[in-house]
């Protein structure tokens, strides 16, 4: 019998699980010590929240859980903080999980049999980090995700080439586990570079499919949006469309027309900030957690949502349609 799906054998004896806060594997397929790495505690808008997600797949580790490594601002972080296992921060305090990974907390969990973590650039690297100890894969590892995961600065050209990947084939976990190990070589894995580089050729065409759907956002202005940098809001609806395209890039794209950024496809509302804004979605809807500068809820929220940020009630009605 295989591994089950999203399950993979890493190097050189960690086996690999890929989770997001709302797609948690099963804790009885995962074997042994387990640590899990960059992954968000389940805010409401993951379809349960932490009761029903984030909860019982902790309880169904049990002291096999090693450690809980993340960055990702939660309410439910306090009921941990007297728990060594669990080494929580915010996304302030740290842009990425990776340089969270350190030498010394990999030393103080001791071996582990299972990595779970997220299918995001830090994710992996944090993975990779895990496997050689709390050391980086390469000299400037941490920072590549720092930037890749907050979006300020410039990463590598070799990051920027597995961030790609990634962005194209993001649930191909024959491909994520490549990623693994060709961070944990070092990037001296030469042979791993081709199916990297090819799925990040895939983008090309998603990133035109983007940036055409980018020319429909409808610019408004925040008259009393309770975020002092935020004037303007960058809106699209790309229900229906039925083409593949980047959302990362689509919401970057609004936020270089406005100070933020919404976009509808089919029930879900994603809004999207820079890093550094100071703006807290989760304040406003009164999410128990997440990213601040980024949130994806029921499209039910569009209304509260727009008359939270400060938009005029015609515009409200005009967008709302």
């Amino acid at each position: 019998m295989g591994l089950p799906c999203g399950i993979v054998r890493a190097v050189p004896k960690e086996t690999l699980a890929f989770a997001t806060p709302r797609k948690l594997p099963k804790a009885k397929e995962l074997s042994g010590r387990i640590v899990v790495l960059d992954v968000a505690f389940a805010s409401e808008a993951s379809g349960g929240g932490f009761q029903k997600l984030t909860l019982p797949f902790i309880e169904g580790m049990g002291t096999r859980l090693a450690a809980w490594v993340d960055h990702h601002d939660h309410v439910e972080h306090a009921r941990y903080a007297d728990d060594p296992r669990f080494v929580l921060a915010t996304k302030a305090q740290h842009g990425a999980c990776p340089e969270m990974v350190t030498e010394e907390l990999v030393a103080r969990i001791g071996p582990v049999d299972t990595i779970v973590c997220h299918t995001d650039f830090d994710g992996l690297a944090s993975a990779a980090k895990w496997i050689l100890g709390g050391k980086e894969p390469y000299e400037g590892a941490d920072a590549d995700a720092r930037a890749i995961d907050t979006r300020i600065g410039k990463p590598s050209k070799n990051a920027d080439r597995v961030d790609r990947a990634i962005r194209a084939r993001g649930r191909d976990y024959g491909l994520l586990g490549a990623i693994v190990r060709l961070f944990v070589s070092g990037l001296k894995d030469n042979a791993l570079w081709e199916p990297i580089d090819r799925a990040a050729a895939e983008l090309a065409d998603i990133e035109k499919t983007t940036r055409k759907l980018a020319e429909g956002y409808t610019r408004v202005d925040l008259r009393k949006c309770p975020f002092p940098k935020a004037h303007t809001l960058a809106f699209v609806d790309v229900t229906g469309k039925g083409e593949k395209y980047d959302k990362t890039q689509l919401l970057l794209l609004g936020q270089e027309r406005a100070s933020l950024a919404a976009m509808i496809d089919r029930d879900t509302l994603t809004l999207a900030a820079p890093f550094d804004s100071g703006v807290s979605f989760l304040s406003l809807l009164g999410l128990s957690g997440g990213m601040p500068t980024l949130v994806s809820v029921p499209k039910t929220r569009f209304q509260d949502a727009l008359r939270g940020l400060g938009v005029a009630e015609d515009d409200v009605i005009r967008l709302v349609g």
